[in-house]
């Protein structure tokens, strides 16, 4: 048994009107296929590109060890330099990611590779965010801490996607004070006799090619494997419901120093009971 998924539906292009109407009210997940093929970046962003103009900056790197106390928020695994990063990628599968990575601010001159698509949402100019990953390294599943509108654009290979809603939560091993799931659940091949609520979760999936862009909803949860090494580009707008609006706040605000605090405090033992409670409120909920 696997769990329920559905594929997400695909348009090859789609109008502002359109993509408001059917995606963005009813907040549904979609895959555009070619809307970026006017994109200098769609004909240019390969692998070798980034390693010649980005080659000698370093780089963050992050693997899928779980979390530790004495990890800072968000605190890279490893460093290096892009062109030496880009070299491993091709070479052999590798764990390490770049995740979160500015581009406007890194790169300047891949500004001039594409520009800001009118979807009808404000998109948030600042915030390109570029995301690499070697054949078969992943992401834990989690949503973001600002449950933002996400448009995810994908560069070079292939990359599997699944994304479930916060409706889910119940069913997914959500972890408290936190925007992760069990970090030991395989939510490409997960064990549905260890973790049975997953069966109760109904979510989609897609494998994102060269050139296609996700439109992922407000808080969705999402959980990444690259089939091949590839990057990608992610633009985000700002949760327009007022709920999610105020559990990003909450989020940013209180949830995240707190959770931080408690590491400093409690140290492992934190951890732990975070991830003890995941199963038993998972537990509680399916009765």
């Amino acid at each position: 048994m696997a769990l329920d998924l559905q594929d997400i539906p695909r348009v090859k292009t789609i109008t502002k009107e359109d993509f408001i109407k059917h995606y963005f009210k009813p907040q549904k997940p979609v895959v555009i296929e070619r809307f970026i093929e006017e994109w200098p970046a769609y004909e240019k962003w390969r692998l070798d590109y980034i390693k010649e103009i980005a080659g000698d900056k370093i780089v963050p790197l992050y693997d899928d060890r779980p979390v530790h106390h004495k990890d800072g928020f968000n605190e890279p695994h490893a460093k290096m330099k892009m062109a030496d990063y880009i070299d491993l990628l091709k070479r052999e599968p590798t764990k390490f990611r770049i995740f979160l990575w500015n581009a406007l601010k890194e790169i300047p001159q891949l500004q001039k590779d594409y520009s800001y698509p009118d979807f009808g949402l404000k998109l948030m100019k600042g915030l390109p965010m570029l995301f690499f990953g070697g054949e078969n390294s992943h992401t834990f599943m989690h949503y973001d801490i600002d449950l933002a509108n996400i448009f995810h654009f994908h560069f070079e290979g292939k990359k599997l996607c699944i994304l479930f809603d916060q409706k889910q939560n119940d069913y997914l091993y959500k972890i408290p004070h936190s925007l992760i799931t069990r970090e030991d659940i395989d939510f490409s091949n997960p064990d549905l006799e260890k973790w049975p609520a997953l069966k109760k979760a109904k979510g989609y999936r897609t494998e994102l090619k060269h050139g296609e862009v996700l439109y992922m909803p407000e808080g969705y949860w999402h959980y990444m494997k690259y089939l091949t090494p590839g990057f990608s580009m992610s633009l985000r707008a700002i949760a327009r419901n007022p709920k999610n609006f105020g559990q990003a706040v909450y989020n940013i605000v209180v949830m995240r120093h707190f959770d931080t605090l408690m590491r400093k405090l409690q140290g492992q033992k934190w951890i732990d009971w975070k991830n003890e409670k995941a199963i038993s409120r998972t537990l509680k909920s399916l009765g």
